[in-house]
Parts: structure tokens; C-alpha cells; sequence
């Protein structure tokens, strides 16, 4: 078997541990939230604050591992992102006092944010080397990984076991699960080739007016899916009234459609290719969002499951918007961290900021009206995603082209659909 090939299936499942780990330490520390504020008793505002400078930390963080990543690779920065970002957990689960707290708050978000930078850029490097698209998945499995520590910690709270315990262990182990998964990860390029690729300019393709583009449709699908996250359990409980025992499931059919697509949507991605792809998502959300709006107006019997479709439909629509963005930021060539970098930070404001916005118009209006905003940030996302990634395809062409290249159409195949045979080769330079 070519050893190409073979090293880019290693990565790939060394990738997808990165990306369960990485789900299942977020997993622990947001289940884990209700019991750290009662063992503190930090209240509404404190709690606010340290997730704050969580966030802030991430923000710091990814942009500097951008420039690491380009520097010293994405293997080496995942060595050492991985079992940091593990091992930080400890500072929130043996903070004494708010105000440690608040200080190891940042710490933690910084190993959260050099870790996504760094397992992105290496699964961008994977999929490049692979031909075909399989970046979805890998998010799809941080979803599962958030799931399994979510579920460990209701496990440990109804065993009747110490919450903190089970952190300060996770903080314990996780660093040394991240070892085996860093083994199996793509060597470094040789140096001649670093310096070839660097002297071609490939690495420098990327402007700031095309990463800005990709920026805004990375913040609009985040603050639309942070919409969703946060608030639409409260707009089944507020708007439409329904038991307290059915809002969640707004929530968790979003969450759900949002996974499974993710974990499916290589395939869907790989048949229509990146631009047709990040329309659709585009058009899914805003139209789930447009059902959830006009589902007061439905009847009685039918204004919950036309909500319940709605968030189904922006689960759908959402799920391809990250992996579509990186997986064409690869695509194009050259040194990615920067740029990946880039992207991640103004997809993580719009996270971020997201559910204080709509929080503070849902204040001064009403949810209804405050979900406008997120309808409107779906639409913006097939308005920016589209052109930005076809501007990269077409940076991606001259990328496929270069030494030890083989692009689709000269072995007589479809290049969207890829190649199995660890060609470095753009994954879909022709199908859009």
C-alpha cells in the first residue's frame, strides 16, 4: 500500500481522537458548571464572567496558534495543544475562590483555543491528502465527545460521586489518551519542501479581504447556531407555551439533526461539491428559522412541530457551514494556520456573542423579534460562504497543480469525487 496513503488513515483516525477528546473535555466542563457554582457559590453574574474569560482566553489563544501551526507544523502544536488543554481542567476543578477561578479561567480557555487552531489546520492537512472530502465528521465526533462527558458527569451525579473528583481525574488522564493519537499523526514535510512550498507563494494566497469573507460567514453560522443553542428551549417555553418537561426537546432536535448530518456529511459534500453545498446549508437554516418565527401563528396542534421542524432544518443547514469553510481553506494550498486561525476567531465571536445580543434585544422587544436576527445571519451565510470558497477553488487549482500532484481529470477520474491513492491533491478544484 503506498505509504502515503497509509500514513493519511493513521492521521485520520488520530484526528478523530483529537476532535473526541476535545468534545468529551468541554463535555465535563459544562455538565460540570451547575455543580461548580453551588461549590462556590458564584451566582448568575460570576458564572457569566468566568465563561467570559474563557472565551476571551480561546480568542488570544487562536490567533496566536495560527502563526505556530505555520511555523512549526500542525503536528508538533497538536503535541503539545492536546495534552495542555487536558491537563488545564484542573485549574476550574481545585479553584478555591472565584477570583482563582477567574484566573485559571484564561488559562483554560487558551488550551481550548490552541487545540481547536491546531487539530483544524492538521485535519485540513489529512482531507488535502486524502482528495476527498471527510473534515464533517471529524465534528460530528466532537459532538459525541461532548455527549460522552456530559453523560459520564449525570452518571457520577446520580451515583452520588463527587463532581470534582471526576474533573480533577479527567484533568488526570485525558493529557495521556492524547499521547497515542499524537503518534499517529502526518509527519512533518521535509524541510525542502517547506521551503519550496513557502518559496511559491502558496502559503501567502489567502488575503485579508477573502479571509474576511470567510470570516463573516464563520460568524454568521456561528451566531446561528448559538442562537438555536441557547434559545430555542426558551422560545418552545416563552413563545409557544409548551410543558416545561417538552421545551428541551427543541434544543436536542436541533442538536440532533446538526450531529447526524455532520457525521454523514462527507458523502453530501463530496456529490455536490463545496459551493453548492454552503448554499443549500444557507438556505436550510433560513428557512428552519423562518418555520420557528412563523410557528405562533400556526394552530394550536400544529405550532410546535412546525417549530420542532424548523430547528431540524437549521441543524441540517448549520452543520456543513464550519467543515465546508476549513475543508476549502485547505484546499487552497500552502501554510493554513494563519488564515484557519483567522476564520476560527471571528466564528467563535459570533458564538460568543451571540446569545448576549439576542438576550439584550429579546429584553427590549421579544424573542420572536430577536430570532430575526440569526434568520437573517443564515441567509448571510450562502451571501459570503458562496464567493469566498469559489475564490479558493480557484486558488486551489494552481495548489493541485504543483510538484507530485495529481489532479483528478489527469487520471481519467471526477475530481470532486477524490482520490484514495494519498495524492495531495485539492479535494474538490473541479466540481464547483
Amino acid at each position: 500500500m503506498n505509504k502515503s496513503l497509509t500514513d493519511a488513515r493513521r492521521a485520520r483516525v488520530a484526528v478523530f481522537g483529537f476532535f473526541f477528546l476535545a468534545g468529551f473535555v468541554m463535555g465535563l466542563w459544562a455538565a460540570g458548571l451547575p455543580s461548580l457554582n453551588d461549590r462556590l457559590e458564584l451566582g448568575p453574574a460570576r458564572l457569566g464572567s468566568v465563561l467570559l474569560l474563557i472565551s476571551g482566553g480561546a480568542l488570544v489563544s487562536m490567533l496566536v496558534a495560527g502563526p505556530l501551526v505555520d511555523r512549526w507544523s500542525s503536528r508538533r502544536v497538536c503535541w503539545f495543544a492536546g495534552p495542555f488543554s487536558g491537563l488545564v481542567l484542573l485549574g476550574p476543578a481545585l479553584a478555591p475562590s472565584y477570583w482563582a477561578l477567574a484566573a485559571l479561567a484564561v488559562l483554560f480557555g487558551m488550551g481550548l483555543g490552541v487545540t481547536e487552531v491546531a487539530m483544524n489546520a492538521h485535519s485540513v492537512e489529512v482531507e488535502r491528502r486524502y482528495g476527498r472530502p471527510i473534515i464533517s465528521a471529524f465534528h460530528g465526533t466532537w459532538s459525541l465527545g461532548g455527549a460522552a462527558g456530559g453523560g459520564l458527569t449525570s452518571l457520577v451525579l446520580q451515583a452520588g460521586l463527587d463532581p470534582q473528583a471526576l474533573l480533577i481525574a479527567a484533568a488526570l488522564v485525558v493529557p495521556f489518551l492524547y499521547v497515542p493519537a499524537a503518534r499517529l499523526l502526518l509527519p512533518d514535510p521535509p524541510e525542502h519542501a517547506a521551503s519550496a512550498e513557502s518559496a511559491s507563494g502558496s502559503g501567502n494566497s489567502l488575503r485579508w479581504g477573502l479571509i474576511a469573507l470567510l470570516g463573516l460567514a464563520a460568524f454568521a453560522g456561528h451566531l446561528s447556531e448559538g442562537a438555536a443553542i441557547d434559545w430555542a428551549a426558551l422560545h418552545a417555553r416563552w413563545v409557544l407555551e409548551t410543558d416545561p418537561a417538552m421545551a428541551p426537546l427543541a434544543y436536542t432536535i436541533f442538536s440532533v439533526a446538526m450531529t447526524t448530518v455532520r457525521l454523514l456529511g462527507d458523502p453530501i459534500r463530496a456529490r455536490l461539491g463545496s459551493v453548492r453545498t454552503i448554499q443549500l446549508a444557507g438556505l436550510f437554516a433560513t428557512a428552519g428559522y423562518v418555520l420557528v418565527l412563523v410557528s405562533p401563528l400556526a394552530g394550536e396542534s400544529l405550532r410546535v412541530a412546525c417549530a420542532w421542524t424548523g430547528w431540524a432544518l437549521a441543524g441540517v443547514g448549520l452543520a456543513t457551514v464550519v467543515p465546508v469553510l476549513f475543508s476549502a481553506v485547505g484546499a487552497a494550498g500552502g501554510r493554513v494556520g494563519r488564515a484557519l486561525a483567522m476564520v476560527t476567531a471571528f466564528g467563535y465571536s459570533g458564538l460568543l456573542l451571540g446569545p448576549a445580543v439576542l438576550g439584550y434585544v429579546a429584553e427590549a422587544t421579544s424573542l420572536p423579534v430577536a430570532l430575526i436576527i440569526p434568520a437573517v445571519l443564515a441567509a448571510v451565510v450562502t451571501l459570503t460562504g458562496s464567493p469566498a470558497i469559489r475564490a479558493l477553488l480557484r486558488l486551489s487549482a494552481p495548489a493541485a497543480a504543483g510538484p507530485g500532484a495529481v489532479s483528478g481529470a489527469a487520471a481519467g477520474r471526477d475530481p470532486g469525487a477524490g482520490s484514495e491513492r494519498g495524492h495531495e491533491v485539492a479535494p474538490e478544484p473541479a466540481r464547483d
